[in-house]
């Protein structure tokens, strides 16, 4: 039985981080033919067909992935480590948004701000429940707050993905607080 989850995984590898490892490549934007994914999921998870791909990105609780309107390509909505020009819309945020996190990186977050480490931006979520489950997935998890229309105030661009998270470049340590 092919296990949606490891689709989901393998698809993030590939469409975030890693499209070489596939024998990918995406165009500027971060689409990938969906034909040489299902091509390259033959080989790394047998049984995966059009049914099964079509599924996982329909069901999958993030959204993480889009196929194109005309179902030829598809990608990541966000989350890439690799050089992506996303179509995020700027958009103003609303007064506070949340990040999920664990307690062993609070000291860091709380010196130096929430940064995006490997990837192009810092995500944010627009409820706390969102932010409680993005943060359990590396153990007790610690929401803390962003004071995000204050930073947008200052000139820091806010941008809004299709499904919607929160894209920031940084947030300074002055506009978290402990949720």
């Amino acid at each position: 039985m092919v296990n949606d989850v490891q689709i989901s995984k393998t698809l993030s590898y590939w469409l975030r981080h890693r499209p070489d490892a596939a024998g990918l490549e995406l165009d500027a934007a971060g689409w990938a033919p969906v034909e040489a994914i299902l091509a390259a999921l033959a080989a790394e998870v047998p049984g995966t067909d059009w049914d099964r791909l079509l599924e996982v990105v329909e069901l999958n609780d993030k959204r993480r992935f889009e196929i194109s309107g005309d179902a030829q390509r598809i990608r990541a909505r966000q989350g890439h480590s690799v050089e992506v020009s996303g179509d995020w819309p700027v958009t103003p945020p609303p007064d506070r948004l949340f990040h999920g996190t664990v307690e062993r990186f609070l000291p860091a977050i709380l010196q130096d701000g929430l940064k995006p480490m490997r990837r192009h931006h810092v995500h944010l979520s627009g409820d706390p429940e969102t932010a409680t489950r993005v943060g359990a997935r590396r153990g007790q998890p610690v929401v803390l707050t962003v004071v995000a229309a204050r930073l947008a105030a200052t000139g820091v661009e806010f941008r809004l993905t299709s499904n919607g998270v929160w894209l920031v470049d940084r947030v300074p340590p002055a506009y978290l607080e402990r949720a």
